[in-house]
């Protein structure tokens, strides 16, 4: 039996060498940002930061008396949960058909790829116009088929469009891995099962879906944490957080209290409380939701 071959280092320095360019990222763009929210979200600065006062827990107290502040947990909710299953159902969905496919293979998942390559702004604003109530062709089909879209107006037309756009960008991303888990698994597995009379929906639920159960977990953890961070570019360039405050997520509120209504402390504050939370989401998922993967 061949032994495990392991790399071994002569000098104690080389191993932090190598890890240091990968430390300095973490730190400099994770670590130390954090570290000034959590400082900043104890103190209460003036618009220009010029100067600032230590409150403590004043920022934390305002939050939790603040109706939109809560409302936006909600919101946040909603849309996680729609992003998170809407883009891993779908995604699961063309992975499956792309897996079947024999004749231009390459064109059907080069195309479903192309989404991710395009920015999230650019997305949003893309379907912003394809939704737009006046010029937008969406809205001018749906007008034709009798209803009414305007998601200027109505909250849930807004929110409709803006998991729409995120669900879209992930898509792409959700499809690749999707795609690799399905051609990681063994033909001959499928071909005895159909051998044995298993009709393809069989197939699929005893065999290669819970082949995917790593895969999915992992793509699970990435689309909550995309809801949370990755698409205030989406909601700041589709609907700004409205009608009224109706689409503010989160993040988009961070962004507003902190840049608009110029609340540095708050918007310190909230910034800790969305990491408190995704930071506990990840964990919960690890340590509950994991054990139903079967590796």
């Amino acid at each position: 039996m061949a032994s495990e071959k392991r790399v071994v280092f002569r000098s104690t320095w080389l191993p932090w060498v190598l890890l240091a360019p990968q430390v300095a990222v973490i730190t400099i763009f994770f670590f130390w940002p954090a570290a000034q929210a959590l400082l900043q979200s104890f103190q209460q600065s003036d618009a220009f930061g010029l100067s600032t006062e230590w409150v403590g827990l004043q920022n934390f107290e305002n939050l939790l008396n603040d109706p939109s502040y809560l409302a936006s947990f909600k919101i946040t909710a909603i849309f996680s949960v729609l992003v998170a299953s809407l883009g891993i159902g779908i995604s699961l969905l063309l992975a499956v058909f792309a897996d079947r496919v024999v004749k231009a293979t390459l064109v059907y998942r080069t195309l479903l790829i192309w989404p991710y390559a395009v920015a999230p702004a650019v997305a949003g604003v893309l379907w912003l116009f394809m939704f737009a109530p006046s010029i937008g062709i969406v809205s001018y089909a749906l007008r034709g088929l009798g209803f009414e879209w305007n998601h200027l107006l109505d909250s849930d037309h807004a929110m409709t469009l803006i998991v729409i756009a995120a669900v879209w960008k992930q898509i792409s991303y959700n499809f690749l891995f999707f795609l690799a888990g399905l051609q990681s698994i063994p033909k001959s597995l499928i071909e005895a099962a159909a051998i044995d009379g298993a009709k393809p929906w069989r197939r699929f639920w005893s065999i290669q879906f819970p082949l995917l159960s790593p895969t999915t977990f992992f793509l699970f953890v990435i689309n909550v944490v995309y809801a949370f961070f990755d698409t205030f570019a989406i909601v700041d360039a589709a609907t700004e957080g409205g009608p009224g405050r109706d689409t503010a997520i989160l993040v988009y509120k961070v962004y507003y209290d902190g840049f608009k209504a110029l609340d540095l402390g708050g918007s310190a504050a909230q910034s800790v409380v969305l990491m408190v939370i995704v930071i506990a989401l990840t964990i919960i998922q690890f340590r509950f939701v994991e054990k139903k993967v079967q590796y």
